[in-house]
Formats: structure tokens, sequence, C-alpha cells
């Protein structure tokens, strides 16, 4: 993965994120939109394994680094509940 910062203001932020997909994009903006102080959160991949996909963040009085930081704090903190429901489930 290689994240580039292509634009960033005291309220929106647009990253380059080379290396990845729907997948994490799609669970970023999701929690991104949690987010009562994010106003915008999408990303666009203009041709999948062509161009890089490209993150776009609006805020209303808030960092968007940090309201990234939050997010990915909180995509962390669900990947581990889920991780210790699984290993739980699984040994039965």
């Amino acid at each position: 993965m290689n994240l580039k910062i292509l634009n960033k203001t005291d309220t929106e932020l647009e990253m380059e994120i080379a290396g990845e997909t729907h997948t994490m994009l799609n669970l970023l903006k999701t929690v991104l939109l949690e987010d009562d102080a994010v106003e915008i959160a999408t990303y666009d991949i203009k041709h999948l394994g062509i161009s890089e996909p490209i993150m776009y963040v609006r805020t209303i009085d808030k960092d968007p680094l940090q309201a990234v930081r939050s997010a990915l704090g909180t995509m962390i903190a669900m990947c581990d509940e889920f991780k210790s429901v699984f290993l739980d489930r699984a040994s039965v």
C-alpha cells in the first residue's frame, strides 16, 4: 500500500491509496460516515487494476486527518471484536 495526500485543507482531504480495492475503502467510507463531523466520505476507482483509488473526505469543524484516524481505530476495534467472537465460536 502506498498513500499520497493529494489535497488537504482544514476540512477537506483527498488522498490516493495505491494498492487498495473496494474492500477496505468501502469499510473506511462507511465508518467515516458514522461520524457526525464528517459531511462527505467517498472514493473513486476510475478503472480497477489500472488506476489507483482516490478517497475524498469533507468534515464540519474537524480536521479530516483526525476523522480518518478515528475511523481507522474503529475499524481495528471491529476486527478485534470479530476475531475474538470467531475464535471463541471456532473452538467449540
